[in-house]
């Protein structure tokens, strides 16, 4: 009888290592920031429900990430539109939403990587104006506008705060200095981290802050965005990477992936950030709760 039982414990044994190498295996990249974190845990979490052996990869450096995928270490990161036509092609024409997206589509086939149905957010950039500010200025609704009232603002020397990779790019302030013709200097400026931007708008100390349209702090600090009139801040719409050594392996991954994608749009991103970010909740549980509310076959 007890050899019987551990026949039977050893072909059960076997036959749950066979179950897991039948998954087939995905590796998902996530860079280091929060909307990132979420996005690669929802879809971990979702492509489990689909028969894979999902793993994720997080706290990436945008060019590391790209690296990777490159080189086959990676098989799925969600990008941006903005990010892989600037910075990883270095493309500098400004380009509307679908243009971008065809762009980036056919110059990264060129190097092995797949841009599958878009989501319905764009992560760009923007500048905002803290409570006191806009009340103060309510005019303000536009870029060129703060400019304005910056070069003839009462106090000495008014505060804008940027992080610091958009502080020192050449796409980044410089770019937009010229674009505005905005008298911005060392004086005026103030870089920080990301985050940092956040709490000095919230406390009222700078004029204006560097933020992204997709955060979750822009509704819960009272932020008000401005218009980019001008046109500068390319189209950062995001959209799931993929190895195309990988997609032809299994191709259903895109079918897989289209309705899920759909689920996101701006709103939507602004609150999964403010749950992790404002609320402090962990992105696994967050994720398992959206992905409670909004079932996928």
């Amino acid at each position: 009888m007890k050899t019987i039982s551990l026949l039977l414990g050893c072909l059960l044994l076997c036959a749950g290592f066979t179950q897991a190498a039948d998954k087939p295996l995905i590796r998902i990249g996530a860079r280091v920031f929060t909307e990132q974190t979420l996005l690669a845990e929802i879809t971990a979490q979702y492509l489990r429900t689909q028969g894979y052996d999902a793993r994720i990869t997080g706290g990436l450096g945008s060019n590391l990430a790209r690296s990777a995928q490159e080189t086959g270490q990676l098989d799925m990161v969600w990008e941006y539109t903005g990010v892989s036509l600037v910075a990883y092609n270095h493309v500098t024409e400004k380009l509307d939403s679908q243009q971008s997206l065809e762009r980036v589509r056919a110059l990264d086939a060129k190097k092995g990587l797949a841009w599958l149905a878009p989501s319905k957010f764009s992560n760009t950039y923007a500048l905002a104006l803290p409570a006191n500010i806009a009340a103060e200025y309510p005019q303000v609704n536009t870029i060129s506008e703060l400019n304005t009232v910056l070069r003839n603002a009462s106090q000495d020397n008014p505060l804008v705060a940027l992080d610091t990779e958009f502080a020192n790019r050449s796409d980044g302030l410089a770019g937009m200095v010229e674009r505005y013709d905005m008298d911005l200097t060392r004086r005026t400026i103030r870089q920080m981290d990301a985050g940092l931007v956040y709490t000095a708008l919230r406390n009222g100390q700078v004029f204006a802050g560097l933020v992204y349209t997709t955060d979750g702090r822009l509704s819960a600090f009272k932020l008000k965005l401005l218009e980019d009139d001008k046109h500068y801040f390319p189209d950062y719409t995001a959209a799931p990477v993929v190895r195309q050594a990988y997609l032809d392996a299994h191709p259903q991954l895109a079918a897989q992936l289209k309705p899920l994608a759909d689920l996101f749009d701006d709103e939507t991103m602004r609150q999964l950030n403010a749950r992790v970010d404002v609320n402090h909740e962990s992105p696994s549980s967050v994720a398992a709760d959206f992905l409670r509310q909004h079932p996928l076959d």
